[in-house]
């Protein structure tokens, strides 16, 4: 593992801070928890396809996010891995268009089951549990992310502050 610059350890606090904020405005309007959510923090989950700093920061933010959730311990664990799972992924994508994707995809899967699974346990409901949530959360997520994040990716490079600093592909 490489060591990181402080300027890179500051750029994942302040993701991390970003997240964070970001999801506590979704809360104003009932958003960021339960079945129907559009985190608007989660346009920031792209980040990593440009700044590798970005994964322990969109980690960090959703996990303190998560600290919060109804759902308790659950979303804490599951959110927080999706979240990481998915900036793990969105740094190996090779274009801005794919790197929307793994969100979209981690969330609706491991949030749909999640909250499937807190609403129902293992029962017979299961699968049409997990079937309605991960539809919301990954529509929720594809309007974060597909919009959202892709206006982030297509306006960043042109930032005259950033350009040096992220791996543009």
């Amino acid at each position: 593992m490489s060591k990181w610059s402080t300027r890179q350890i500051a750029t994942a606090a302040i993701i991390a801070a970003l997240y964070t904020v970001m999801s506590l405005l979704s809360s104003i309007f009932g958003l960021t928890y339960g079945p129907i959510q559009c985190r608007f923090s989660e346009a920031l989950t792209v980040l990593p396809f440009f700044l590798p700093e970005a994964v322990p920061g969109l980690f960090v933010g959703c996990l303190v996010t998560n600290l919060m959730s109804t759902v308790g311990p659950l979303d804490i664990i599951f959110g927080s891995m999706a979240t990481l799972l998915a900036a793990l992924w969105t740094a190996k994508m090779p274009n801005k268009f794919l790197a929307t994707l793994p969100p979209v995809i981690c969330n609706a899967v491991i949030i749909g089951a999640m909250i499937a699974w807190y609403e129902g346990g293992f029962s017979a409901q299961f699968p049409a549990l997990f079937a309605y949530n991960a539809l919301t959360v990954g529509i929720g997520e594809a309007i974060a992310c597909c919009v959202l994040g892709l206006l982030l990716l297509e306006v960043m490079p042109r930032i005259p502050a950033l350009r040096g600093r992220l791996a543009v592909r």
